[in-house]
């Protein structure tokens, strides 16, 4: 199965696009696929932003807290701790 590509043309200051270019150099890569990456990386941390926010807007936190108050359970073990 082929990926179908679209072309966009981008403005870039000079400045960035010389920084851009040893990166991708650097990185082995094509600067076109280096900002392919990025952008598929910028993609993926906002829309776990936004998976995280709609989970949290439908969290029950009175319900949250009686299980976390419960009584019984197993007290947290050494390595759980925060230091």
């Amino acid at each position: 199965m082929t990926t179908r590509v679209a072309t966009f043309p981008l403005r870039l200051p000079v400045s960035m696009k010389a920084a851009l270019e040893k990166i991708a150099e650097r990185d082995g890569t094509s600067m076109n696929q280096f900002l392919v990456i990025a952008a598929a990386e910028k993609i993926a941390a906002m829309e776990t932003e936004r998976f995280f926010a709609e989970r949290r807007a439908r969290a029950d936190d009175e319900s949250f807290l009686r299980i976390l108050n419960r009584e019984g359970g197993e007290p947290p073990r050494p390595e759980d701790s925060i230091d």
